[in-house]
């Protein structure tokens, strides 16, 4: 009777840990970005740009059709402006944004137009083999451009009119 006890258990618990086994490890997506303060207005990021620390970045995940929130994880940068977000599960068609919060910063604290907010796809369904998601870089301008400035665009070749 031990025996056919014996053999049950090996022919019930053998395939479960078989399966476990074969399973590959669940690895959550890292969404890495950094954030600028943009001193010209220029909207981009220049040679005088620069990286601001202990800005608050969200990361929001929305429903493709009802736009309901399903995901929201919040991060800070560090010193050289830069954050990390880490999502655990897999957003398949949802729209995923990092976006801007806040920033301490009392000089640069204007949310720029068009860079406060960057799209991510979390999804292993698109060809990407890697966890690591880039967001664009998110800008923050001040209200006033640098006296310097005016020079700085000239080098890109941009007058105040194009900009």
């Amino acid at each position: 009777m031990a025996k056919i006890i014996g053999v049950l258990v090996l022919l019930c618990v053998l395939p479960a840990l078989a399966m476990a086994a074969g399973r590959p490890e669940k690895k959550p997506y890292c969404v890495r970005g950094r954030v600028y303060c943009d001193p010209c207005r220029a909207g981009f990021e220049t040679a005088a740009s620069t990286y601001l620390e202990d800005v608050k970045v969200k990361l929001e995940c929305r429903h493709r059709r009802t736009q309901g929130i399903l995901y929201s994880a919040d991060a800070k940068t560090d010193a050289t402006g830069s954050y990390e977000i880490f999502v655990a599960n897999d957003q398949k068609d949802n729209i995923c944004d990092t976006m801007l919060v806040s920033s301490p910063h009392p000089r640069c604290k204007l949310a720029d137009p068009g860079r406060d907010r960057s799209r991510v796809v979390l999804t292993s369904n698109n060809g990407v083999v890697s966890n690591e998601r880039y967001a664009n870089n998110l800008g923050f301008t001040v209200e006033e451009p640098m006296s310097f400035c005016a020079q700085l665009m000239q080098q890109y070749q941009l007058t105040e009119d194009e900009v």
